[in-house]
């Protein structure tokens, strides 16, 4: 039997516990990461105007709202942080711990519940003039200390070529 990778173990999880989201996986071989992206989608009821960070104006029916989360390897990934919602680091070819994957999954899926929620918000409540999504670095630890038990020090690895 084969062995899980970081990449199918991911994309198993996230299939079984994040089932209201669009969530896709894009492994970049070259940059030796994995982006987790993610797509909230909302209806603007009232065809307000909305400007997203680059600028661009919609006016658009579905309000369609991207971000991501990226693993990588930090001595060969070259990131740029602010591209992303977090980013998470991982050992090489050792991988990442099981309990820090099944931690964000399990965390993942409370973001986007309150994005989604947020984002909605954001189109019917005029006070709001900023939406984004809120990661805690606190609350994702939090996550992966509760699957630390049962996980303990298993690895997943970074799949090979």
């Amino acid at each position: 039997m084969k062995k899980d990778t970081m990449l199918t173990y991911l994309d198993q999880q996230i299939t079984k516990k994040i089932t209201e989201y669009d969530v896709a996986l894009d492994w970049n071989t070259r940059n030796h990461s994995i982006e987790v992206i993610f797509r909230l989608f909302a209806e603007n009821k009232l065809n307000e105007q909305i400007d997203d960070a680059t600028g661009t104006i919609s006016e658009e029916e579905i309000i369609e709202f991207e971000d991501g989360v990226l693993f990588y390897n930090p001595e060969k990934s070259p990131v740029d942080e602010n591209d992303y919602l977090a980013v998470i680091p991982y050992e090489g070819k050792k991988g990442i711990k099981q309990s820090v994957l099944d931690g964000f999954v399990e965390y993942l899926n409370e973001v986007l519940a309150e994005g989604q929620s947020d984002l909605l918000d954001f189109l019917t409540d005029d006070e709001q003039e900023v939406f984004e999504l809120k990661w805690s670095n606190e609350d994702f630890e939090v996550a992966v200390q509760k699957h630390q038990k049962t996980a303990g020090d298993t690895y997943i690895a970074y799949p090979s070529y």
